[in-house]
């Protein structure tokens, strides 16, 4: 058996990972990577491998990261199959066609404008490969065809060659998945794909279920070197910072991330809404299209659910809905929601600000010292989130330098990753012989590896290739 390495390797963008038995050959995850032009570069090279060659993909969720360059894979030749958890599939054909969209839009912006900036806002390139996009809608639709099968959690599913595959909830995102792959016979050996773990104790969905024990476990480290805030002093301080913004009369601007980080964020602003921490006709705004739908799939999974979710919606109630929630699906609307005055909670995509509308309520609001940005999600390097975190006090949007007069907040208690204690226990309960790091920032990663004691630990580059 042998792993080859080709994305999400000492960063945590890009995932893509190939388990290869006698000529068989089952990639795990194709994310896009994200966070600049030298990542926008690397979408665009070659693979690594032949995506022809390639029998299987097993997702492991809808993040753009994990399943954002499967248009490409079948652009390039991939004829095989897509499994994947129901919700996954749903999510992320969402996912994908967004992103196509995206990608047709900075194209076509390219070709008017070549030495001007694309949607979001890094420079364009006068020369014939930033006209075309990665991958247009048509590419998106040929990779939902090829979702052949979907597979429920605890389900083992025939790969070929004496392999099996089973898919364990992950507890990250709504369908998430870690996958157990075992190879039988007399050489028989176990490999656990962690995909992102998720942070127990959430609303919505269950917590992480660990997978069996395996001899080998390739694994995430997103946090491998912090623990979380507590979630309930995290709901706090959100709400406080809503209240102190409102009494300035000023906006909440959250970049959100649409899988998840929002229906989260709907379902505390209903909770605060009822309990009275909160106006009870507090506006909101969700102005995501992607998160709109994202939201309206998520009501669809309840085999995904908590039992507090679960409950909620047995009695009739749902879980995402308050009084003064409007959903902004056009861009007319979203417009308009910077016309709005007296002061509003305003959610929009992308979550680390690298796209999409939050770039145009952060234009009209940084420079607000009655308005507030609150940060609820991870942001990795290089990215507009990232920077207004650090502290900058003057940032780049659409050609234009913008004064950051806003007051910044950073929640960490709502991360959808597990810290480091649970990434421990994660680990501890699958008890491997051998563990391979994957999708963390170096500093992490090497902080992560020093906890796991008497273990033998790697943390591949790109284009390694390990034997089991």
């Amino acid at each position: 058996m042998l792993i080859s390495f080709h994305g999400a390797d000492r960063d945590v963008t890009g995932s893509c990972h190939m388990l290869e038995v006698e000529g068989l050959r089952v990639l795990i995850d194709c994310g896009l990577f994200q966070g600049g032009r030298e990542l926008d570069e690397h979408n665009a090279e070659e693979f690594g491998f032949e995506p022809r060659a390639i029998d299987v993909v097993l997702l492991t969720h809808a993040h753009l990261d994990h399943c954002g360059r499967l248009p490409l894979l079948v652009k390039r030749g991939f004829r095989g199959e897509i499994v994947a958890t129901a919700a996954t599939r749903e999510l992320a054909r969402l996912v994908m066609l967004d992103a196509a969209h995206l990608h047709e839009e900075d194209a076509a912006h390219h070709r008017r404008h070549p030495h001007g900036r694309a949607h979001d806002g890094r420079r364009g390139r006068n020369d014939r490969t930033s006209h075309a996009p990665l991958y247009e809608t048509v590419d998106a639709l040929d990779a939902i065809e090829r979702f052949a099968r979907v597979v429920d959690y605890g389900e083992t599913l025939e790969l070929g060659h004496g392999l099996t595959a089973t898919f364990h909830d992950a507890g990250h995102i709504l369908g998430a998945a870690s996958i157990r792959i075992v190879r039988s016979g007399p050489t028989a050996r176990s490999v656990v794909f962690s995909g992102d773990i998720g942070n127990s104790g959430r609303p919505i969905l269950r917590d992480p279920q660990p997978p069996p024990h395996a001899d080998v476990v390739v694994m995430e480290t997103t946090y491998g070197n912090r623990l979380h805030k507590r979630l309930q002093p995290s709901v706090e301080e959100l709400y406080d910072a809503v209240t102190r913004t409102l009494g300035r009369g000023g906006n909440v601007v959250i970049p959100t991330f649409a899988l998840e980080r929002a229906q989260e964020l709907l379902f505390h602003l209903r909770v605060g809404s009822e309990t009275g921490r909160l106006p009870r006709d507090l506006p909101v705004f969700l102005d995501s299209p992607m998160a709109i739908s994202a939201t309206e799939i998520f009501r669809r999974h309840p085999e995904c659910y908590d039992r507090e979710t679960t409950a909620l919606f047995a009695s009739g109630h749902d879980p995402f809905a308050l009084p003064g929630l409007e959903f902004t699906r056009d861009t007319a609307a979203s417009r308009a929601i910077n016309t709005h005055r007296g002061g509003a909670v305003i959610m929009a995509g992308a979550g680390m600000c690298t796209g999409g509308r939050v770039r145009h309520h952060l234009r009209h609001n940084l420079p607000r010292r009655d308005a507030s940005v609150v940060f609820v999600g991870y942001a990795a390097e290089h990215t507009l989130a990232r920077i207004l975190i650090d502290g900058a006090k003057r940032v780049k949007l659409f050609g234009e330098e913008i004064p950051v007069e806003a007051e910044i907040f950073t929640l960490g208690g709502f991360s959808a990753h597990a810290d480091r204690d649970e990434l421990l226990a994660w680990h501890r309960a699958v008890a491997p012989s051998q563990t391979i790091l994957v999708h963390g920032e170096p500093t992490a990663m090497e902080s992560f590896a020093r906890h796991l004691h008497d273990q033998r630990v790697q943390m591949p580059q790109r284009g390694d290739v390990v034997a089991l």
